[in-house]
């Protein structure tokens, strides 16, 4: 190993100022003799006029002999930079976004415009060339149609193309990137330059690092689109589905009081055609847990006439200012549903409680507790993981209620977030409670 090589870091930065504070000192005097010697001005003016000299000198000096200060401040603009981009590209690759992007570029830049397209049109465009290719526009360059149909950085110098009938555009050199999500170009970021010495290494690798970090970000939103969906498509089948037995049980209850209760059974009819309806209605993404309520309390009102109003007590309230907090719709009725199915002993009757509140840091408690029959610990560990038997219904607490039960978890998970969760505590003969904690700050539905 050298001598310079091993030389500590410290020795090196006092060898350097050495160096440096001799070097001004000769620049100093050098320039004193020079101005008395050129221009005969007062020892005083000129001595004060080589001091000014030697300032600039000294920051000259510092800048040339440490680039590290330039790097950092060029690194730190250019991260925050990106930051701002990311911001920009929550919504997807939109027209306000890639007009965002362009302008947030073009100063950092030696291009003299830039624009971004999707697959066939023009998107954004700042700069010189705005008029040429404005926002809207079909994608004219055939540069640019090559990168999208390889997927691959290209640079060129004289394109000349025609921009409109009759009008010719000449564009002196570019570089053009492609926009990539899963290994398919979706689009490109382009840099146009005045010159064809203005493409360089240093352009040529902004426009392909900017595209990365573009087409990065543009990767993260299709999942979470992706994802949103899958919950929402799931949620729309769940809404659809009719519990062959639910369905069969209602109906053979509403046809025995046709002989004893015609009345009765005019009524129980015109719920069951309101409460299919509103099954079949809550299609949508969120609806207001009062909703939702009101539709678990149509359910238990064909089990009551199934059971006998004595065998299920039901009890339900909302925190004030609550009613109107957005939910999933189908969360509540299941829970109630499998208290009703599984919970309800031999003799007395049940009591359902249903209880919605809210919670420190945005969140809302929605808990379904009864004092039904219960269940072993191991039994409630299992209820939300998809584990439990399907087939026997006569099995007690939670032995038919897997199917349900895991779609509501997994609905909470990709709606609220990590912090939201479905919580179990049951005893055997003492009853259930079943805890919905929803995290509405980390919601995909926050719009905050």
């Amino acid at each position: 190993m050298s001598k310079s090589a091993s030389r500590p870091a410290w020795l090196s930065r006092v060898s350097f100022l050495v160096w440096g504070v001799a070097a001004l000192a000769t620049f100093s005097i050098a320039a004193y003799l020079a101005v008395r010697l050129a221009t005969g001005l007062d020892s005083a003016v000129a001595a004060m006029f080589c001091v000014l000299l030697t300032a600039l000198a000294a920051v000259c000096v510092y800048f040339a002999f440490n680039p590290d200060m330039l790097r950092s401040q060029y690194t730190e603009a250019t991260l925050a930079m990106a930051s701002d981009m990311l911001e920009d590209l929550q919504v997807g690759l939109t027209p306000e976004s890639a007009g965002a992007i362009c302008r947030r570029l073009l100063p950092e830049t030696h291009a003299s415009t830039i624009a971004v397209t999707n697959e066939t049109h023009v998107l954004a465009c700042v700069g010189v060339m705005v008029r040429d290719f404005p926002p809207g526009s079909l994608i004219h360059t055939p540069a640019t149609h090559y990168v999208l149909e390889h997927g691959i950085i290209q640079s060129f110098t004289q394109e000349v193309i025609q921009v409109e009938e009759g009008r010719t555009c000449e564009i002196p050199a570019g570089i053009i990137a492609p926009l990539k999500v899963r290994g398919r170009a979706v689009g490109t970021l382009k840099f146009y330059f005045s010159t064809p010495h203005a493409v360089n290494r240093t352009q040529y690798a902004l426009v392909s690092g900017f595209a990365e970090l573009i087409s990065t970000q543009l990767a993260i939103h299709e999942l979470e689109l992706q994802d949103a969906l899958t919950a929402r498509a799931e949620l729309r089948a769940l809404q659809a589905q009719i519990n062959p037995h639910f369905l069969f049980n209602t109906l053979n209850t509403i046809a025995s009081f046709t002989r004893t209760d015609p009345t009765r059974a005019r009524e129980l009819l015109r719920e069951f055609s309101a409460f299919y309806r509103s099954t079949l209605d809550n299609s949508g993404s969120l609806i207001p847990i009062s909703r939702e309520i009101a539709q678990t309390r149509r359910y238990l009102v064909f089990e009551k006439a199934r059971f006998g109003e004595e065998r299920i007590a039901d009890e339900f309230s909302i925190e004030e200012g609550l009613e109107d907090t957005l939910v999933p719709a189908f969360i509540v009725q299941p829970l109630v549903e499998n208290a009703v199915r599984h919970a309800m002993k031999d003799e007395g009757p049940l009591h359902i409680r249903v209880t919605v509140r809210g919670c420190e840091d945005d969140a809302l408690s929605v808990e379904v507790a009864d004092d039904g029959a219960g269940m072993d610990g191991e039994t409630a560990a299992r209820l939300f993981d998809g584990s439990m038997p399907q087939a026997d219904t006569s099995a007690p607490q939670g032995g038919g209620a897997g199917v349900a039960m895991r779609n509501i978890s997994e609905r909470i998970k990709r709606f609220y977030g990590p912090r939201s969760f479905a919580r179990v505590d049951s005893r055997p003969g003492e009853g259930t409670t079943i805890t919905l904690h929803l995290d509405l700050l980390q919601s995909i539905f926050h719009e905050g």
